[in-house]
């Protein structure tokens, strides 16, 4: 437990730093490298025996039987379009949690963990193309190592329903009411964007959207700056990712609470992340709520959530002003 309890402390510890740790892996034979966030890493497994399933998809390879769990494995090479990882038996699998699910993503070979500041973490090149893979890139010894969309690389391996619940939808809807304010969605993966946006757009609110943390920001202070005394005159909720490039949803909300027009603004932090570190990570930064992606019911039940909390704090105000 002490063991579990330190290592909770030291990743806390990175909260409001605008850090990350990156495993990096190659595909095939390849040069190139990419990397996956440790957070969302389980452990890493030489490929064991995998069975082949029929009606899978291609690039699932098959499902291999690990601590009593079954999981899919995902060739990481055929999923972005590349040629199929060989020579499996000496060859690796990297466990990881992603949006409630454990899947297994197949890779040629795992190199190391590295420390970065997300700063150091950039948008892909413009003009990628619709079949990009990647949501960021970065710098390592000269070389450039990307960040895949696994968001993206998911959903096309198991395509999620992206719309609440009819019940939900009317229940959501009458306790916005009237609310005219907007909800901004900041996200880095557009499939996740996306998401969000077809999920939340039934419910009949204006959103904005940000690309990454430091966007989201730089649009929350222009927001702001046209308010008299807060931006929650015009901004109901924001709904943030936490891996973002250049600044995190972590580092975007303790941002957001040190600052006098933005500080009462009701922040959702929206993740694919998962595991025991998450909570206490929310709490250091200030959010006022946490859910996991994508459930759609679970996204307009947290959106219906914080604007009942919305109304109880106007009506508060509408009496302390009398």
């Amino acid at each position: 437990m002490a063991g579990v309890l330190d290592s909770v402390n030291q990743r806390t510890q990175l909260v409001g730093q605008n850090r990350l740790e990156l495993l990096l892996f190659k595909l095939n034979n390849g040069k190139h490298r990419y990397g996956i966030n440790v957070f969302k890493v389980k452990e890493v497994l030489q490929c064991p025996r995998l069975t082949a399933l029929p009606s899978l998809r291609p690039s699932v390879r098959g499902v291999a039987h690990i601590r009593g769990e079954t999981i899919s494995v995902i060739d990481l090479s055929m999923a972005t379009g590349q040629e199929p990882i060989d020579d499996l038996e000496n060859r690796f699998i990297i466990i990881t949690e992603y949006n409630r699910s454990v899947q297994g993503f197949l890779v040629g070979s795992v190199e190391r963990i590295i420390n970065l500041n997300w700063e150091q973490i950039l948008p892909p090149p413009d003009g990628a193309g619709d079949t990009n893979y990647l949501t960021a890139v970065t710098e390592v010894e000269g070389d450039i190592v990307g960040v895949l969309d696994v968001e993206k690389i998911l959903m096309e391996v198991a395509p999620s329903d992206e719309m609440m619940s009819e019940e939900l939808l009317e229940e959501t809807q009458e306790i916005i009411g009237e609310t005219k304010k907007i909800l901004m969605i900041a996200d880095d993966s557009m499939v996740a964007l996306n998401q969000v946006k077809r999920a939340l757009t039934p419910l009949g609110l204006e959103l904005m959207t940000a690309k990454n943390g430091r966007d989201a920001l730089e649009q929350l202070i222009a927001l702001a700056d046209t308010c008299e005394k807060s931006v929650t005159e015009k901004l109901g909720l924001l709904i943030s990712d936490i891996e973002m490039p250049e600044m995190d949803g972590y580092t975007l909300t303790s941002e957001i609470r040190n600052l006098e027009k933005l500080k009462d603004l009701r922040v959702i932090l929206h993740t694919s992340l998962s595991g025991v570190f998450n909570q206490a990570m929310v709490d250091n930064v200030g959010a006022d709520d946490f859910i996991a992606k994508f459930n759609p019911d679970d996204l307009a039940a947290a959106v219906e959530r914080n604007i009942n909390i919305l109304h109880s704090e106007s009506a508060r105000e509408i009496v302390s002003d009398k």
